[in-house]
């Protein structure tokens, strides 16, 4: 009798869901708020669950408190804080 090893795969960030969310956290640090909602929007939702999971890993799993401590970091536009706050 053979056993079968059930193997779970960590969910994957897409390629174009990486270069989706470098876009939009660089758009975040030119204050470009729409342009980040819209590179953000555009992840799809498998990939939103890998980044989730990492972000979970990393830093916990606020999003929001991470991209205001990137704004405040002073690489970020003058216009983020207050588009995120």
């Amino acid at each position: 009798m053979s056993e079968q090893h059930a193997t779970t795969t960590p969910p994957r960030i897409s390629l174009m869901a990486a270069a989706e969310l470098r876009d939009a956290l660089r758009a975040i640090g030119e204050g470009r708020g729409p342009a980040a909602i819209a590179s953000l929007m555009a992840i799809d939702a498998a990939s939103w669950d890998a980044v989730e999971e990492r972000l979970a890993a990393v830093v916990g799993s606020d999003l929001r408190a991470l991209l205001l401590s990137a704004a405040s970091s002073g690489t970020a536009g003058t216009g983020t804080a207050e588009f995120l706050g």
